[in-house]
């Protein structure tokens, strides 16, 4: 279940991408699979582990094509252990709701990221994720839990600040939201509740089969309650005189 829009956000094969707090690794595979070389790094060891395997058994089964690199590494995302304009896609998903210095963070992938390269951000939308924190306390209130909901125009003005240009924006995962609603009325640990259950049913089916009527249901229903908000943006170029001036 990919986040990031590819048809919104160009990947060419032999592009260095990173993938920052990657998590479980679904954008790094797609990614991976798309030609690109790839760095999946996340401060979670373990998972991390889980990305390298995972890695392995693709090239194993032949799914990257030739010229495809793909590496799983730990790492802070506040002291990224790269050069500066190391790459040139940076993608972050669904990781900045977690972290205090989020302009911190804002300002190390703008520092790794090369001139006219692309970034995607994705975070939990304002309205979905308000209800999420209306409803239950333990939803938000763990450790490593989210600490902020962004408004949309406040995650652009601190992409603008970092020195970004945002280019284009969408949401998605509207179905996703009900979901989570009823996990925060029901108990966020509670998994045995029926409607929790049968609506995380629907949800599997929903992703593996794939079927038109959901696809079409989802798409109408993502600017309304679409459970992410996914930015696109650009690191500009230096101008010329400024280019000059270094």
């Amino acid at each position: 279940m990919l986040t990031v829009d590819f048809s919104r956000f160009p990947l060419a094969p032999g592009d260095r991408v990173l993938d920052l707090g990657c998590g479980a690794g679904r954008h790094a595979f797609e990614c991976y699979r798309r030609g690109a070389q790839v760095v999946a790094l996340d401060q979670n060891g373990e998972e991390i582990r889980e990305v390298a395997k995972w890695f392995a058994a693709m090239k194993e089964a032949g799914e990257a094509p030739a010229g495809a690199t793909a590496t799983a590494m730990e790492g802070d995302a506040l002291a990224l252990p790269f050069p500066d304009e190391s790459f040139d896609v940076v993608i972050i998903s669904e990781v900045m709701e977690h972290i205090p210095d989020d302009k911190g963070v804002l300002a190390e992938m703008v520092r790794v990221l090369k001139p006219g390269g692309r970034i995607a951000v994705t975070v939990p939308r304002y309205g979905p994720e308000k209800v999420c924190w209306t409803l239950s306390d333990a939803y938000h209130e763990v450790e490593g839990g989210h600490i902020r909901i962004y408004k949309a125009d406040e995650l652009l003005g601190k992409m603008r600040e970092a020195g970004l240009r945002p280019y284009g924006t969408h949401h998605a995962h509207a179905l996703h939201s009900p979901y989570w609603w009823l996990k925060c009325a029901f108990g966020v640990d509670n998994d045995k509740a029926l409607p929790v259950r049968a609506y995380h049913k629907l949800l599997v089916w929903d992703i593996m089969k794939k079927p038109l009527a959901t696809r079409v249901a989802e798409r109408a229903l993502n600017p309304v309650i679409g459970k992410s908000f996914v930015a696109y943006a650009t690191k500009p170029h230096l101008p010329r005189a400024e280019a000059d001036a270094t």
